[in-house]
């Protein structure tokens, strides 16, 4: 299958432009977070500021590439198989990503060493206000999911396929880890990587935008309303059989999103013109 030669100069300005974005939005969220807003609200409200950023200094690369964007969610291929694949992919990587959070501590991988820490476990669910949830959502899962997969999968994946499948996949996983925060670096190279096999596989975004939708969703729910404690003391460490429970089912639900991947494959998508 052609593919379009390699251009530095466009992948340079995608890099420069989410760069721009992300430090105006930082710089915005920190004069919210003055003014007493909660830090999520702050940072959902900052956010909206993203889009009209990359657009304006995007105009000249999205106008010329505008008909390969389009070919990479055509309608007959949002079916709802692809649809609940995406969303079992992407409940799947949320499940793997709790049931790692709570295996590294029931093993002592993460310790907690405030003195003053809730022991717990303390679990409860009470969301925030509506218009806080519903801001959230609108950007975590419809904004961002559609934002970063036309640039990172779309966009970058598709100017580095030149350099084959691994490559292409690996150092679009890696510049998406990077705009994420570097406490979630390790999840989000991972999540990178199974975003770039489905968009590799499929060469369409309808895939990817749903299953990134889905996690995004559920980490809304986590941050929105979820709200839990657990830090058992050095003395409980490890706390086996949490650790073994999380582990195997976290070894379950990696296993079960390789086989989903392998569902649907169609190859590597073309390249967007220069």
């Amino acid at each position: 299958m052609a593919v379009a030669q390699f251009s530095k100069r466009n992948l340079v300005a995608v890099l420069v432009a989410i760069t721009a974005a992300l430090f105006c939005r930082a710089w915005l969220q920190v004069e919210l977070l003055s003014d007493g807003l909660p830090r999520y609200y702050a940072a959902d409200l900052a956010y909206l500021v993203v889009p009209p950023i990359l657009l304006a200094l995007l105009f000249p690369v999205l106008r010329s590439h505008r008909r390969f964007i389009a070919r990479l969610f055509p309608r007959r291929d949002l079916t709802l198989e692809l649809v609940l694949n995406a969303f079992a992919i992407g409940f799947l990587l949320r499940l793997a990503a709790w049931c790692y959070l709570f295996a590294g501590v029931s093993f002592g991988l993460y310790v907690n060493d405030d003195p003053t820490a809730i022991t717990g476990p303390i679990f409860a669910f009470d969301c925030a206000a509506p218009h806080v949830v519903a801001l959230g959502f609108l950007v975590m899962s419809v904004m961002v999911p559609i934002i970063e997969e036309v640039l990172h999968r779309g966009l970058i994946q598709s100017w580095l396929s030149y350099r084959g499948r691994v490559f292409a996949i690996l150092s679009s996983a890696f510049l998406f880890m990077l705009v994420h925060n570097p406490s979630s670096w390790l999840f989000a190279f991972f999540a990178g990587i199974v975003l770039g096999l489905q968009f590799w596989n499929t060469k369409q975004l309808w895939s990817s935008v749903v299953t990134h939708a889905t996690v995004n969703g559920l980490i809304q729910v986590d941050w929105r309303c979820f709200h839990g404690h657990w830090n058992p003391p050095a003395s409980q460490v490890p706390v086996w059989s949490v650790g073994i429970v999380c582990a195997s089912v976290f070894a379950t639900a990696v296993g079960l999103i390789i086989y989903l991947l392998k569902q649907k494959s169609a190859g590597v998508p073309n390249a967007p013109r220069q």
